[in-house]
């Protein structure tokens, strides 16, 4: 089992719709020590063979947790909430994320709905940077971005050593588990 040394954060993804974007944010939380929230309804279900095929091996070492709605989750999480949308003026960049935030991210086709932007509030609505005209980043690319940027501002907590170097017996083996 892989230990939770990684971010306290957790990451809410409001009625998520897409399995192997939730099986990819798994992985991330498997690997960052990040918990993972889900706001129902689900655009699949947690026995999807491409929910699982996307987390590989890593399910059992994340945090998983299914809540019925916006406010159950919100009562179970009561630390600061930050909200992503493409049409925040603030950058994640610029905004003081701590450990024990909480990072929302709504379902792939409609973003944050309106409970969420009200839990939230515009203060603290932010943006991932993108060229123009581009609409917005692959749900489990932009809490990528903002999860492991938020661990590198806390200096990588409870994160493996970086092996000594390469040698041509490294290439024996996959650098990257498919």
């Amino acid at each position: 089992m892989i230990p939770n040394y990684g971010p306290v954060m957790d990451i809410v993804l409001i009625r998520p719709e897409i399995a192997h974007n939730t099986g990819a944010i798994i992985r991330l939380c498997a690997n960052t020590g990040a918990g993972l929230h889900l706001v129902e309804p689900l655009g699949f279900t947690l026995d999807d063979t491409l929910l699982k095929r996307a987390g590989l091996d890593y399910h059992e070492h994340a945090t998983v947790v299914v809540h019925r709605s916006l406010d159950e989750a919100a009562a179970a999480l009561p630390g600061r909430w930050w909200g992503f949308s493409s049409r925040a003026t603030t950058r994640y960049a610029d905004a003081p994320i701590i450990p024990t935030d909480v990072l929302a991210f709504g379902a792939e086709r409609a973003g944050l709905d309106r409970d969420g932007l009200d839990l939230i509030g515009a203060d603290r609505m932010l943006t991932i940077p993108m060229l123009a005209p581009s609409r917005s980043l692959n749900l489990a690319n932009a809490v990528s971005v903002v999860v492991y940027d938020a661990w590198r501002r806390h200096g990588f907590a409870g994160a493996a050593e970086p092996t000594e170097g390469l040698t041509s017996e490294s290439f024996t083996e996959p650098l990257f588990d498919p």
